[in-house]
């Protein structure tokens, strides 16, 4: 039978969900509940594509249409997300579904489309220039092998936070870690997310989501989100506070996030990505993470080039620079406004 494209509904979301589950190359971020996430706390729109064959899925493609005032009108395979793009068992529908979402950016009127998976590029897709890598190494069930595995210099700051006492708690309450968090981006220039997404989050994604917190006494200095799929934890959105520093509380939070999923029977730590040449990213080298290319490609308008939406675009130092000024209340009223556009 000729392969049949479909947008995601109600009716086959139960078959989108199985078909993740069964892939081994499927992430995190192609769960549906993704863009049920992104709608209410963004108020983009999926558009999300099956591709089916004998009544079967074979392939999925999570698309979300992105609308902004100031960085414009964009189909992205998955925002907010460092994967999520095209998934498939079948070549053929590799390529319907590539056609088809191509076709909806023309009707549409999106600027691009970007997808996020794992692909390498190829007309009509072009490459964004290097820019992510992604963090990920194995950790195993004893704790001081995994402690061994840490480079000596980052594992001695490890070791220092504990000497210093500090302690770390899982919960789920979004309010306690966007405090930090918000501090801890508005400091490097970001506009900060909503409480209200971490919220939606902790509530989409249930069991598969929680919070590490980092006490130095009674204050809290560090927090992070994690979630957890398969043999995987993902620490992903995170923070410290200028306290933190001090402390070492930063390494304690990740270290406590990795050594408690362990526990749990994780086998694969995911640093996330980073971008290449940032604080990041020489952070993640230092605890031993090897960097791997993040393949991201892009349908574009004729002449137009590879969209530079972050922050190492230079049209962004200025506004960058006036940001980290920003008080924290100013910066956490309006930042949310701003992030919910930048995808």
């Amino acid at each position: 039978m000729a392969l049949r494209i479909a947008a995601l509904d109600a009716a086959r979301r139960p078959a989108w969900d199985a078909f993740v589950a069964a892939h081994p190359q499927a992430s995190f971020f192609h769960r549906s509940l993704w863009l049920d996430v992104i709608d209410r706390a963004m108020g983009h729109t999926p558009q999300a594509l099956i591709a089916e064959q004998d009544g079967a899925i074979a392939a999925i493609l999570p698309l979300v249409a992105v609308k902004s005032r100031l960085f414009g009108h964009r189909l992205v395979s998955l925002p907010f997300c460092v994967q999520g793009g095209l998934l498939s068992i079948d070549p053929a529908a590799d390529a319907a579904l590539e056609q088809a979402a191509i076709a909806l950016m023309d009707r549409s009127g999106a600027a691009f489309l970007e997808l996020r998976d794992a692909v390498p590029a190829a007309p009509p897709f072009v490459a964004q220039r290097d820019l992510y890598v992604a963090f990920r190494k194995p950790i195993g069930a004893d704790d001081e092998a995994n402690m061994k595995a840490i480079p000596r210099k980052q594992r001695a700051m490890v070791r220092k936070a504990i000497q210093h006492g500090l302690s770390s708690v899982v919960h789920r309450d979004a309010a306690a870690l966007h405090r930090i968090y918000a501090e801890s981006v508005r400091n490097l220039g970001t506009p900060v997310f909503s409480r209200r997404y971490f919220a939606i989050l902790l509530e989409a994604f249930g069991k598969d989501a929680d919070i590490v917190s980092v006490q130095d006494g009674e204050t809290p200095v560090a927090a992070v989100m994690n979630f957890y799929f398969r043999d995987q934890v993902l620490p992903y959105y995170g923070g410290g506070t200028a306290r933190a520093r001090g402390c070492a509380g930063n390494d304690f939070m990740y270290w406590e996030v990795m050594r408690r999923a362990a526990a749990a029977g994780a086998r694969l730590f995911d640093f996330g990505r980073s971008k290449i040449g940032t604080g990041a990213y020489a952070f993640k080298r230092n605890w031993g993470f090897e960097p791997v290319p993040m393949h991201y490609r892009y349908r574009l308008r004729p002449g137009d080039g590879v969209p530079e939406i972050n922050p190492l675009n230079p049209k962004y130092r200025l506004f960058i620079a006036a940001w980290k000024r920003l008080p924290l209340p100013l910066a956490n009223a309006i930042g949310p406004h701003l992030a919910r556009g930048l995808g």
